[in-house]
């Protein structure tokens, strides 16, 4: 593995064994909760005035939705007797429309099936070419617009009212389909243990160079020492990541 910026900071955490599913950690949640709120509304004020042209674009593009909803599974925290636990729930996600109308999911499913198994001959045989890029960049159903939007992340921006809705938070794992649950091995199900997140610990250190296995071990690293502290991190390196393109296709 290679290695991951600003994971010093994780290694002294992790001497500690810290785990997320305790009591003292109730206060960390309600902060989070609060600050996930605030920050995705006054995000969404401030991208207000660019929505509409990229809105725009997507129409002019190609015919159909503006927003694209897919089905995702994270996690709801529960909390009896104080004790807290996470369940495991459905909820839609939204995103600007990157893709041709009705696009077929089988090749993204095949793809995704071949990743979690570390097939690298399905892999290649589904990009058409060998890439070290943990991603389906050479996908024929992807608009000219989505394109752009998807190297820059612009397709993400209408998360934030997931956040807002609370199926999300700012920071955590990334929501998976479930099509790609059904492929998890048991310990893969450790990363759906939080609520999901719009950037994480791997989008800032990893994103799309490294194999499925390695993705999986940094949220789970996420969730065992998370914080304020690791949180504001995460979100600082958020956007140096994003303006260099780093990792996206």
């Amino acid at each position: 593995m290679e290695h991951y910026v600003g994971l010093d900071i994780l290694q002294r955490l992790d001497r500690s064994a810290l785990h997320p599913l305790v009591e003292e950690k109730s206060h960390y949640y309600f902060i989070k909760r609060f600050l996930d709120v605030f920050l995705a509304s006054l995000i969404l004020i401030v991208i207000s005035p660019i929505l509409l042209p990229i809105s725009i674009l997507v129409v002019l593009d190609s015919p159909g939705p503006i927003i694209f909803c897919q089905k995702r599974v994270g996690a709801k925290r529960y909390t009896r007797a104080g004790i807290s636990s996470w369940q495991r729930r459905n909820f839609t996600i939204y995103k600007f429309r990157t893709m041709v109308p009705n696009a077929d999911s089988a090749v993204h499913q095949a793809y995704v099936t071949a990743l979690i198994h570390n097939d690298q001959a399905t892999m290649a045989s589904l990009q058409g070419k060998d890439t070290n890029t943990r991603k389906l960049v050479c996908d024929s159903r992807v608009t000219r617009v989505g394109k752009l939007l998807r190297k820059c992340s612009l397709d993400e921006l209408p998360q934030f009212w997931n956040v807002v809705k609370g199926d999300m938070s700012l920071v955590g794992p990334r929501p998976a389909i479930p099509y790609e649950v059904k492929e998890y091995q048991p310990w893969h199900y450790r990363r759906l243990e939080t609520q999901p997140g719009i950037t994480g610990l791997w989008q800032v250190t990893a994103r799309s160079s490294t194999d499925f296995n390695d993705m999986v071990r940094l949220d789970i690293r996420y969730i065992r020492n998370q914080s304020l502290w690791l949180d504001l991190i995460i979100l600082f390196k958020t956007p140096l990541v994003v303006l260099k393109c780093s990792g996206a296709v």
